[in-house]
């Protein structure tokens, strides 16, 4: 007869949560995918114009089921091909110039070809879980300590104590009174005769147990004197913050440029209000003459005048030392033209930009160039506040630059 009270398994654990670790795989793979689409998504149009509830659908790879494969053993083998080849180049791939296509998911463009594909399928996932991937990175770039602290972010705090909870957050200290205290009670060791109420009484009690209580004297400690730390939520302030988001509405500006300069202060928009409590979003827009609007009108209103930047930095400038001064908040600015401005207000712009540039935390300018050969003279003009680590700049050509310059206004390289 087998009188074993247990029995000793030695089974492979892991093969019995299998069904979870690929799971946990898959959902890798998704994540990996989508960071791999964010410069498409984030420019997306219909992500833009939407109210935020709209699900969003990505192309993923899909992964080959598991399958019995020859195994070369590392060792060298011979083949055929047909001469004019280095040591180096790549072999095995053909030329999507040549009537391939790269792989990835199909655009609908193109003539019929005769090649096997690859499968893909569509992961969904909501406005707010593309944003949380978009933000993961994200920071206002050098915030430094101000006098007025309205800015708050999340934060944990571990402020009271409670006789359930985790065993990872027993309070030590608090756990050890307490036994001191029941066994003082109960006509224990005489070294904890000194414990009392209050915290000085806690810790002369503490001291005794310290200095002349051996470790067994403390006894055991039962379920009931266990104390453990409980944690709030709460919104820890912060430097404040006013961002001023200045974009050009005139008449140069065609579809494509509004459409990039408004799908960044889109992502911006959501992002500080995602992030941040209470900071403070001022709109501007200008022709050749600048003037503070709303929202709406801002994401959705064009004009058809000239162009002048200087009105707009001249506008920043006035706001910020009329409202918000450089002792009481952080400040930003953020400027998208497509630079066909008028040719005699460059230097004027330069310069309201310098001194902007000393009232602002960071300064940065977006141009839009759709065309290989536009107006690049203020570009060019910008170039002597190159030297100012407080000023960046970055150029879009195409819908997924506005992905890069949120990286580079927003990004872990500026938050010192």
């Amino acid at each position: 007869m087998d009188n074993r009270l247990f029995v000793v398994a030695r089974d492979d654990w892991s093969l019995h949560r299998k069904g979870e670790i690929d799971q946990e795989r898959h959902k890798r793979k998704v994540k990996e995918a989508i960071r791999q689409n964010l410069a498409d998504l984030v420019s997306e149009e219909s992500i833009i114009m939407s109210e935020g509830d709209r699900v969003v659908k990505v192309p993923v790879r899909s992964l080959d089921e598991p399958r019995l494969r020859y195994d070369t053993g590392d060792q060298p083998q011979v083949g055929q091909g047909q001469g004019g080849t280095q040591v180096g180049d790549v072999i095995g791939q053909g030329d999507p110039g040549q009537g391939q296509q790269a792989a990835g998911p199909g655009k609908g463009q193109g003539p019929a070809g005769e090649d096997a594909g690859v499968d893909y399928y569509e992961a969904e996932l909501t406005i707010d879980e593309l944003a949380e991937l978009v933000f993961e990175d994200l920071n206002l770039p050098r915030l430094k300590p101000k006098s007025a602290a309205d800015l708050t972010v999340e934060d944990t705090r571990f402020d009271d104590v409670r006789k359930q909870g985790m065993m990872s957050n027993v309070d030590k200290r608090r756990t050890l009174l307490e036994a001191v205290k029941r066994q003082a009670l109960g006509g224990g060791s005489a070294a904890f005769s000194a414990y009392g109420s209050g915290a000085d009484a806690s810790d002369s009690a503490f001291s005794a147990l310290s200095q002349s209580a051996p470790p067994a004297a403390i006894g055991p400690i039962l379920g009931e004197d266990l104390r453990y730390k409980t944690w709030d939520e709460i919104r820890k302030p912060q430097s404040s913050a006013v961002v001023l988001a200045m974009m050009d509405t005139s008449g140069s500006m065609g579809t494509f440029e509004k459409y990039a300069a408004r799908s960044f202060f889109f992502w911006m928009v959501r992002f500080l209000r995602t992030r941040y409590d209470n900071v403070r979003i001022r709109f501007l827009a200008h022709s050749t003459e600048a003037k503070e609007v709303g929202e709406n009108d801002f994401f959705s209103k064009g004009e058809s005048g000239g162009t002048k930047c200087s009105s707009v930095y001249r506008l920043a400038l006035h706001l910020l030392e009329a409202e918000h001064p450089a002792s009481a908040c952080n400040a930003y600015a953020f400027h998208f033209s497509d630079g066909d401005n008028l040719s005699s207000d460059n230097g004027e712009t330069v310069k309201l930009a310098e001194e902007l540039l000393s009232r602002v935390n960071l300064l940065g300018y977006g141009e839009i160039r759709k065309h290989l050969y536009s107006d690049q003279q203020l570009w060019n003009s910008f170039a002597r506040l190159d030297p100012s680590p407080a000023f960046v700049r970055s150029i879009l050509k195409e819908k997924e630059d506005v992905f890069k310059t949120l990286k580079a206004f927003f990004g872990e390289d500026l938050a010192s």
